[in-house]
């Protein structure tokens, strides 16, 4: 089963009368307020800059497709002096309690336009310094809101020396810890279990400091040959947790989306997993832009059965498609590995 695309896509666009967002927006975090009645949308943006720093905005929606912009600055932005100095980006959220958890993706200096072939701009990394440093890696932090409108940044939540950035936590503890997957991407080659980048998984006391991870899933088709990760925040069902991921191609290195629904008590294991993408690049808007061929999922809302996924196109556009959720995991269970 795939899932349908709607015909408003791109359901936001770069905002050329704001700087920091004019040239692209992308990879939002999705979360449905109950109290408000309305989807809630924190996206990553940037602007026409050669330093490419990377901001999230907030929007709003009645209708989970028609989105509202809140304001002409940043909801989020990089403490410029500090860790998270060139960017914040690929957010995810999750709701525990009254507070909104968000991990988002950082380096300590601005990456510069990553998908050019040219010198990167943020600065000359020390020839004797620390890896993570002198390849500006990627590390996701954790911070908490209640609005949407003020943060707390509580730290990093993964190792520097990895280059983590797929990370996102359960929306809940399960038999006491809280869950967190990821993809590491140095955790593959000669002396590990799985040869490319993959997605695993960690239990922990405290949402900042984790043992090292278990190795959850890695690719095992022709869509998902080159990497995988995972893509939006686990929903909780009846039947396990369902989780979206995505998978990389050797063949085109486009981006493709699947699922899987793993064990409600214990998440390492893995019920189903869909054979074919669910979702995968076809429109202009997701052949051609800043990445060609990506469809890259970082939100997903159940609202009256209808599951929406939220994902960035080509790197430049927010677009949506949806399902029923139902039937989509009766078909995942019935036809899935």
């Amino acid at each position: 089963m795939k899932l349908t695309k709607s015909l408003k896509n791109p359901i936001l666009r770069p905002n050329p009368k704001n700087d920091w967002e004019n040239l692209v927006v992308l990879n939002p975090a999705v979360i449905y307020d109950e109290a408000n009645a309305r989807f809630v949308m924190l996206y990553r943006a940037a602007g026409d800059t050669v330093e490419h720093y990377i901001h999230l905005g907030l929007a709003y929606s009645d209708n989970g497709i028609d989105f509202v912009r809140q304001s002409d600055q940043p909801s989020l932005s990089p403490d410029y002096d500090g860790a998270d100095g060139g960017c914040v980006e690929d957010p995810r959220l999750v709701k525990m309690g009254d507070w909104y958890y968000l991990t988002y993706a950082a380096r300590p200096y601005a990456p510069g336009r990553y998908w050019l072939n040219a010198p990167k701009p943020w600065f000359n990394p020390p020839k004797d310094g620390p890896r993570f440093l002198s390849w500006n890696n990627s590390v996701t932090y954790l911070a908490i809101t209640q609005d949407f409108k003020t943060y707390k940044k509580l730290g990093r939540m993964t190792d520097a020396r990895e280059d983590d950035r797929d990370v996102y936590i359960f929306p809940e503890a399960v038999k006491g810890k809280y869950v967190r997957l990821s993809r590491p991407m140095f955790n593959c080659g000669p002396g590990w279990p799985n040869e490319n980048p993959a997605m695993w998984i960690a239990f922990s006391d405290d949402l900042l400091e984790w043992p090292k991870p278990t190795l959850l899933m890695q690719g095992e088709t022709w869509w998902e040959s080159k990497k995988i990760g995972g893509s939006c925040p686990p929903l909780k069902t009846p039947y396990g947790w369902f989780v979206i991921y995505h998978g990389v191609a050797k063949k085109d290195d486009a981006y493709r989306v699947g699922a899987i629904l793993l064990d409600l008590d214990d998440p390492t294991k893995i019920i189903a997993r869909t054979k074919e993408p669910i979702l995968e690049p076809e429109f202009d808007y997701e052949t051609s832009g800043v990445y060609n061929g990506c469809v890259f999922p970082t939100g997903n809302v159940v609202k009256d059965g209808v599951l929406y996924v939220y994902y960035g196109a080509a790197d430049k556009f927010v677009c949506v498609a949806t399902g029923d959720f139902e039937a989509l995991l009766q078909d995942l269970l019935k036809n899935g590995k």
